[in-house]
């Protein structure tokens, strides 16, 4: 097993995120921050409710947080992987140097712009699970590695055209080093990723022959496969996470992986990572370094994470549970006609593309207690319509369950960390969409 090297971000650039100063842009804080920094409103101790916050506002629970990070990072430890969240997920800076601080080794990114936001925060090991192909796009990450000899990237390709336009790119740039790439194996019908074995082997041909470009190993999305865990679904990932493997030696068979250190092979999103450790994780007669890329853990949810996720309502691993940790707080703004109420969240403010939020806690005054009898039908961009059974007065602040973290964060661009209390702000995140 190679040996983990944690990952690294820049303290500088984090700092002046933390002074940056607060105004109109972003959208819920209270107008008492204008002008300060979030390094200022951690000293507050705001209240969301009494001390000016506009609804809706997402919040984070800094216990549920913590908990997540630390406990992926103690699975990735404990059996072996390094870990290269998805970045996407959050596009919080502050989320990823606390998961560099609790040892991940790298960070995923799925755009050439989201990579060039990890570089503008000093990120040292970024992996895109993408064939990249622009060439203005590949100019920019030529001149990246040449700047910064500290700088690991590794993107993923799945066709001979994508590698000859890479090598047409790259080499017109005339790099001082080489773009390390991973072969993609997809699914029929998935996504991105090339489909069988016979091509596989001749896409690595082509990189083979390519003067700039260098394959470090093979790379897989079993989100791809299904979404569902019943036995015959888990059953069909972990058929494709062997052939991930079954390339991998195969590759390494034919000497493509000669004169590698380590070769990567990564898998991995928040739903099925434990069969890429089960499969992923057994003995590998190469030097292997295996690499989980969950992202959507840091939140969970309560919704599909929380009904597939191996940590998550019906737990198929032993580690503690998930906790979710994002919910949105929206205020009923009007009850025009008996059982229905309109609260202040819409397709701005809130995810929907998997699963409608849920009501789960009403706070009339400064009591906050279950909601029940409400659910929401339907969603418009600023309006979420609920039916009622008379429990609810406008006014009311209504607590919303989440569902699908990479579809929450993209619709705020600070979000403020609650404490214990589940009001007292603590902090403040900064997402860059």
């Amino acid at each position: 097993m190679s040996h983990i090297t944690p990952g690294r971000i820049s303290q500088v650039a984090l700092d002046a995120l933390l002074d940056e100063p607060l105004d109109w842009r972003f959208k819920g804080l209270p107008t008492a921050l204008q002008g300060l920094s979030i390094r200022d409103t951690r000293e507050r101790g705001l209240n969301l409710f009494r001390d000016g916050f506009l609804p809706p506002v997402t919040v984070l629970d800094e216990q549920a947080l913590n908990h997540n990070i630390a406990t992926m990072a103690a699975l990735c430890r404990d059996h072996g992987f390094a870990h290269a969240p998805h970045g996407k997920t959050t596009m919080a800076p502050q989320l990823f140097a606390s998961q560099f601080a609790h040892g991940a080794w790298g960070q995923t990114a799925a755009t050439a712009s989201q990579v060039r936001i990890y570089r503008a925060f000093g990120v040292n090991r970024i992996i895109l699970a993408n064939e990249l192909v622009d060439a203005a796009a590949l100019r920019w990450l030529v001149a990246e590695l040449d700047a910064d000899p500290g700088f690991e990237f590794t993107a993923w390709v799945d066709s001979e055209r994508g590698v000859d336009l890479m090598t047409e790119a790259v080499r017109a740039a005339d790099p001082t080093r080489p773009v390390d790439v991973l072969i993609e194996l997809g699914v029929p019908g998935g996504r991105t990723g090339i489909r069988d074995r016979t091509t596989a082997l001749k896409v690595a041909e082509v990189v083979a022959a390519s003067p700039v470009l260098r394959l470090t190993g093979v790379a897989g999305y079993e989100g791809a496969v299904t979404h569902d865990t019943s036995a015959e679904a888990l059953a069909s990932v972990r058929a494709h996470l062997a052939d991930l493997r079954a390339l991998t030696l195969d590759l390494a068979e034919l000497g493509h992986f000669d004169g590698l250190d380590q070769i990567i092979v990564t898998a991995g999103g928040s739903a099925y990572f434990d069969q890429v450790i089960e499969v992923l994780g057994e003995p590998w007669p190469i030097p292997v370094l295996p690499v989980l890329r969950s992202g959507a853990y840091i939140t969970h949810d309560e919704g599909f994470y929380g009904r597939t996720s191996p940590l998550g309502d019906h737990p198929r691993m032993g580690s503690q549970p998930f906790r979710p940790a994002a919910r949105a707080w929206a205020q009923v703004m009007s009850q025009p006609e008996p059982g229905l109420a309109l609260v202040t969240a819409g397709k701005r403010d809130v995810p929907y593309d998997i699963d409608l939020p849920v009501p789960v806690l009403r706070r009339s005054g400064d009591a906050v207690g279950p909601l029940t009898g409400a659910t929401m039908t339907e969603i418009n961009d600023q309006h979420g319509f609920l039916q009622v059974d008379g429990t609810l007065e406008v006014g009311d602040w209504v607590a919303l369950a989440l569902s699908h973290p990479c579809t929450i964060f993209d619709k705020v661009p600070i979000l403020p960390v609650v404490g214990a209390d589940g009001e007292t702000v603590v902090d403040l995140i900064r997402t860059f969409f």
